[in-house]
């Protein structure tokens, strides 16, 4: 009886250590399925997709909700909807992007068809501002400017 007893006791403890590593084991998670993916590849990971969304949010120091529009039924992210229109100016200037890259930088695609080497990106304009000031550069007259009266000046 007694043996039965420290069997039962240790078959317990070995369950519940058991128990315990698999319950500290990350658990896989089904990825969300992806719709109304217009400029990214079809077959793009989830976790791609939000890692480029990320990059985006901080190269215009906004959050989520400034292109994406929250469902009021459910209370949460409609991240398919196209009902804000900063949604289109982003893939209007992701393609702008991908275009400047692959004419002017020789950018190439990955497996993937995601842009892997770049000369311009988000932050390149915008440096954590979701609409970056134009400005345009001030008259130099000074070292480096143009001469005074060069050749081919008026009046020469």
């Amino acid at each position: 009886m007694h043996f039965k007893k420290q069997i039962l006791v240790t078959i317990s403890a070995l369950a519940a250590v058991v128990l315990s590593v698999a319950a500290s084991l990350p658990q896989q998670r089904e990825e969300p399925k992806l719709v109304n993916i217009k400029v990214f590849p079809k077959n793009i990971p989830y976790r791609v997709l939000d890692h480029q969304m990320d990059v985006w949010a901080a190269s215009l120091g906004v959050r989520c909700n400034f292109c994406h529009a929250r469902n009021d039924a459910t209370g949460k992210m409609d991240f398919a909807s196209d009902a804000k229109p900063e949604k289109t100016a982003a893939r209007k200037m992701y393609l702008m992007m991908a275009r400047i890259n692959k004419k002017f930088f020789q950018a190439k695609k990955d497996s993937l068809g995601m842009m892997m080497t770049t000369g311009v990106n988000c932050n390149t304009c915008h440096h954590g501002q979701s609409h970056p000031e134009v400005k345009i550069p001030e008259e130099h007259h000074g070292p480096g400017g143009p001469p005074p009266a060069g050749p081919g000046a008026p009046g020469k």
